[in-house]
């Protein structure tokens, strides 16, 4: 249990990164702080998928009085080769902040650490879903500069609609996107 918030706690808060060492301590209490909130359940092999192949990209806050997570931002980064030519897309899928602890910065900050990863790592956009209802979220991500691309209707399991969230981080020629040669007059 999370000891309780105060201007120390939040000034001393730890943040690091997750590795394959802290699974037995750490992985139980990232179920259980992601699912108080999740549109849907996920299974221990979701978070072993995400976890176990890109641990570099898990962020997590910490109290640093008693090592308790407050805040983790889990994502991955893959080559999305359905765009031409094509692109490194990360993914931000799980983001979760003990309420207690909201509206101190914490999201934010996993969030930019994970962006900034991706970034050292070549991403050329990081994309995310969310629930349409989520207005807290959307405004978080949109000071960030993600925009809105698309409306998903029905997106989740129990009948909610999502956005779907891009950060474009690589500008491209505009024959690049459009994929067509220009044509000379």
């Amino acid at each position: 249990m999370a000891v309780p918030l105060t201007e120390k706690v939040m000034t001393d808060l730890q943040y690091i990164q997750y590795d394959h060492g802290l699974e037995s301590q750490y992985l139980p209490a990232i179920r259980s702080l992601i699912s108080k909130d999740l549109s849907e359940p996920y299974s221990i092999y979701v978070y072993r998928y995400f976890l176990c192949q890109w641990a570099q990209l898990c962020f997590m806050a910490l109290n640093p009085s008693d090592s308790s997570l407050v805040g983790v931002v889990v994502c991955k980064l893959e080559v999305h080769s359905s765009h031409s030519p094509p692109t490194r897309r990360g993914y931000i899928a799980m983001l979760a902040v003990e309420s207690s602890f909201r509206g101190h910065g914490i999201a934010t900050a996993l969030v930019e650490k994970a962006i900034d990863v991706m970034m050292k790592r070549q991403a050329d956009e990081i994309v995310l879903e969310t629930e349409e209802t989520n207005v807290p979220a959307i405004k978080l991500y949109e000071r960030l500069g993600f925009l809105r691309s698309k409306k998903l209707h029905r997106y989740y399991l129990n009948g909610s609609s999502a956005y779907r969230l891009v950060l474009p981080l690589r500008t491209v020629a505009f024959n690049e996107v459009a994929n067509f040669p220009i044509r000379e007059q």
